[in-house]
This record gives C-alpha cells, structure tokens and sequence, in this order.
C-alpha cells in the first residue's frame, strides 16, 4: 500500500493569524505534524501544502521538500479539504508517483503521536472509504444537546435515559488524523463517505488548536509534563 502524508497549512488563519508556524513550546507548531510523519515514511512521501511562501520555508526547516505552492483559490476559509487533497494527488501522478491511501494530518493538533499514527494505519482496508479520529464526547444528543423547535427546545435525539453513561456513546471528530482511500476520494465529497471507521483518541491528545486560548491551554499541558507529544 503507497501512503502519501498530506500536511496543510494555509497562511489565512484568522482565529488564531500565523498559528501553522506558531512556536508551540519552542517549536513551530506545524514541526510537530512533519516529525510524527518522519518517523513513518521519507520525506519524498510527505506533502506540505500550503500557499504561503513563509510556512514553505519553516515546513523545509523540519527536513521535508515542498514541491508546490498551492493555488490561492485552494487557501480561502471555504476551499473544501477534499480539493487540496485531490490537487495533491493530482501533481504526484504527473510525476508517476501513483498512491492508494492518503493520511491527512492537519497541523492544529500536535498532541497526536506516531503511535496514533500507527494504530490508525493498522485499523484501514480497501473496502473503507476512511479511517477517522475521535474521542467520545460527553455532549451527547440523547441527554445533553437540544435543537429550538416552534420556540421550545426538543432533545437532538430522542432517547429516556436517566444518566449520560447510560444513553449511546457518541463522537467527535477531532481532526487529528484521517486516512483516506484514495479511489473514494476521487470518487465523491468526503463527507458522502459512507464507509468510515473510527479510531479513539482520548480527550487530552484531541486537542485542535483554533484559539489562542487552545493554544495557551497546549502549551502548559506539554510545559507541565502532562503530555509529551509524539
């Protein structure tokens, strides 16, 4: 099976400007991502994709070429993640370099390890469009999560439950690490997935970066010794 590792990283980031190269405990933030892959292929399988001259230069700091800059109509708040990841297939295979799997893994959550990386891996087959990351989350639609209908709230989902623990696990997507056969991606959206297997993360390890406040909050978790990542 040929694996591409596909890091994006655009330079728009408005919740957080500059954060794909921001120094997360002395390291720019998207170093943590390359390394983790590092530790998995060479470097010729890893792709940074990115529009941004600056975070080019830092992504090559970590020991990785970045052969393309990516088209400015792929880097705005809305470009669908699908579209980078087809461009990036698209320019390999002008250069014959053909891949079945794509492992995307997006800068914002440097908690990941290479050992979620791997267990990851280990969980995806052809017959899956994709293997996602997760964690459960404690806002559950049978208990805690209501809509607005008519001006009342109703329950997300309908279910007696007395307690949390007793109404059906639900997750979150928490961004860390998708694998992505690459015949379904060319196929359909990514979110028209049908065949999609979870890998569980734990809360802690799932944090996406977004905020300054994610951010903050990150770094005293590694500054501390709570979590180390990779």
């Amino acid at each position: 099976m040929e694996t591409l590792y596909v890091i994006p990283a655009r330079g728009g980031s408005k919740g957080l400007p500059g954060k794909n190269i921001k120094s997360l405990n002395g390291k720019p933030l998207i170093h943590y991502s390359i390394e983790a892959a590092l530790q998995l292929t060479s470097p010729g399988n890893i792709c940074v994709s990115t529009d941004d001259p600056i975070i080019k230069n830092v992504a090559e700091e970590a020991g990785v070429r970045v052969p393309f800059v990516r088209f400015s109509e792929l880097a705005t708040d809305t470009a669908p993640m699908d579209e980078v990841l087809r461009h990036a297939i698209k320019f390999y295979e002008k250069e014959n370099k053909f891949y079945d799997t794509i492992v995307l893994l997006q800068p914002t959550s440097p908690l990941r390890s290479t050992e979620d990386i791997k267990n990851a891996l280990s969980l995806y087959h052809p017959n899956l469009d994709m293997v996602m990351s997760v964690f459960e989350t404690k806002a559950n639609p049978y208990y805690v999560l209501f809509e607005e209908t008519g001006g009342l709230l109703v329950k997300s989902k309908e279910g007696n439950f007395e307690t949390r623990q007793s109404a059906p696990k639900v997750y979150q997507a928490n961004g860390a690490i998708y694998i992505i056969n690459v015949n379904s991606l060319k196929e359909k959206p990514m979110k028209q997935f049908s065949r999609t297997a979870k890998y569980e993360m734990d809360e802690i390890k799932s944090i996406d970066i977004d905020t300054p406040l994610d951010f903050e909050y990150c770094e005293f978790l590694i500054s501390k010794g709570y979590l180390k990542p990779l």
